[in-house]
């Protein structure tokens, strides 16, 4: 593929400072390792690098044209051209490159502090199921129909974005839903892009520090951005700071959902759900659609969760059929991922690796009145120490039993760390018992469970690793389950 540099620098106001718009271009390019023989190199900032240092190598290896912010000093061959937002730049030169494959897809974007991922993939199962095809773009993966690719970031580079949906199009797809972080709101990854859909779910203090948001004001600022950048807006009525979500958006239908009499679509007679080795929760919707809905993940967010993908879905013309089946097998990899083992307990695998997490889903399990709360964890090494005393804080006050075991102890020692949570577990009365090696701390818990028990695998969820001594290994909590049912089997023991 091949396009006039001309018509690439039309999609953004760039003037040229040296050499010919006249020239043909081969590739787009904003990593300097990558650059190819006639490409256009894009100089992007960063918070740890500037891509206009690379500017003279990426010309000398072969770069035929320089997109720069700033001055830079390349051969006179080279063509040069400026504009003021690089960012913005690559994100419309690359719908321009791919030929603006989101006006061929219907595009859902998702933005919000907590409950993007299990959104992304209520809606693109329910849209599955009653015959769409729909991609996906998230915290753990994309999936374009081509292939599926592990996620560095909850929102690629825009270039990439662009490539994925290209591939989408490409593959017969005729939607998408992507997770939109404020990273990718703040460093114009999506601009351009009219979603036809909105999804704001929530908004709490997060993501504020260095290299990330200054205030929880710029973080608010930035999410909402997205009811700037659709055709209809969904948002959670519920939150806090609805009001301020809201204002300034320019979103031509403007939907609710929640719990409050206000709200366009509405959960009311929520019920918990225990079945057999199984958590869940049921209620009915009043509003725009009315039925009955059962998820099989636990916990009061399920259920804003699955109001945001119903009301989504209630615009693609889903019957209601459709929404409540695909709902009744909806299950997001490593988010309260019930692994259903056993009658007599519950086993799930979730992400928390934090303590405000871990606080969080351990309230959650503690609605369902378990027999006692299994918790097991460990801790990454070379990381922040605070975090290990925290969980082991938290674990030991909420949970009946904390199994302490190793999570990517990288260059330290696992008992090291293991020591660290402990001292915060140390702190409470709670139970624990310490087994480093990961498979045989899951044997354990399970081998111990008893009736009634939830036990759930903290830190890992969607990951499939653990990194020691710098070497990455293949670990996945799924396959060492099955493992440990598989020798219990040729052992004669029944779980």
């Amino acid at each position: 593929m091949k396009r006039l540099l001309s018509d690439i620098l039309a999609q953004d106001h760039c003037e040229i400072l040296q050499g010919s718009a006249d020239r043909e271009i081969s590739a787009i390019v904003y990593d300097s390792r990558k650059v190819t023989e006639g490409c256009l190199f894009v100089c992007l900032k960063g918070a740890v690098s500037d891509g206009h240092r690379y500017a003279a190598d990426a010309a000398a290896h072969g770069a035929a044209a320089i997109l720069v912010e700033d001055s830079v000093e390349v051969p006179s061959d080279v063509t040069v051209a400026r504009t003021d937002n690089t960012r913005r730049a690559l994100s419309l030169i690359s719908a321009f490159w791919f030929d603006f494959p989101a006006k061929k897809l219907k595009t859902i974007g998702i933005t919000g502090t907590k409950g993007k991922t299990t959104t992304s993939y209520m809606i693109q199962s329910i849209l599955n199921a009653a015959g769409h095809r729909c991609g996906l773009i998230g915290t753990i993966e994309s999936i374009t129909g081509k292939r599926t690719i592990p996620s560095e970031n909850t929102t690629p580079e825009s270039y990439l974005i662009q490539e994925y949906f290209a591939e989408m199009v490409e593959a017969g797809f005729d939607s998408v839903v992507m997770e939109v972080s404020s990273q990718a709101l703040k460093m114009d990854r999506v601009a351009g892009i009219t979603f036809d859909f909105g999804i704001f779910t929530n908004i709490a203090p997060d993501h504020i520090g260095p290299n990330e948001h200054a205030s929880f004001e710029e973080y608010l600022d930035c999410k909402k951005m997205l009811l700037r950048q659709c055709r209809i807006g969904i948002v959670n009525r519920d939150d806090d700071h609805f009001d301020q979500i809201v204002e300034g958006h320019t979103c031509g239908i403007l939907e609710t959902y929640g719990f409050s009499p206000e709200a366009t679509l509405r959960a009311v007679n929520v019920t918990m759900l225990m079945k057999r080795g199984m958590l869940g929760i049921c209620y009915q919707t009043e509003g725009l659609v009315n039925i009955d809905v059962e998820v099989d993940i636990p916990g009061r967010f399920t259920v804003y969760n699955s109001l945001a993908a119903i009301a989504v879905c209630h615009h693609f013309g889903v019957s209601e059929e459709n929404i409540t089946e695909a709902m009744k097998q909806a299950k997001v990899k490593g988010r309260v991922e019930i692994v259903k083992i056993s009658d007599q307990f519950t086993l799930m695998i979730d992400y928390a690796h934090n303590a405000m997490a871990l606080e969080s889903l351990l309230s959650t399990l503690r609605e369902y009145h378990p027999s006692r709360i299994v918790c097991l964890f460990g801790c990454g090494g070379n990381r922040d120490r605070e975090r290990r005393f925290e969980m082991g804080e938290v674990s030991g006050r909420m949970a009946d039993l904390t199994v302490v075991t190793s999570d990517n102890p990288r260059n330290e020692e696992p008992m090291a760390i293991i020591d660290d949570i402990l001292t915060g577990v140390k702190k409470t009365d709670g139970q624990y018992v310490t087994i480093p090696d990961r498979k045989e701390a899951i044997a354990w818990a399970i081998h111990h469970a008893e009736p009634g028990d939830v036990i759930i695998l903290a830190g890992k969820g969607h990951e499939d690793y653990q990194i020691i001594k710098g070497k990455k290994y293949p670990m996945d909590e799924r396959v060492l389950i099955r493992d440990i049912l598989e020798e219990d089997r040729k052992a004669g023991r029944t779980v």
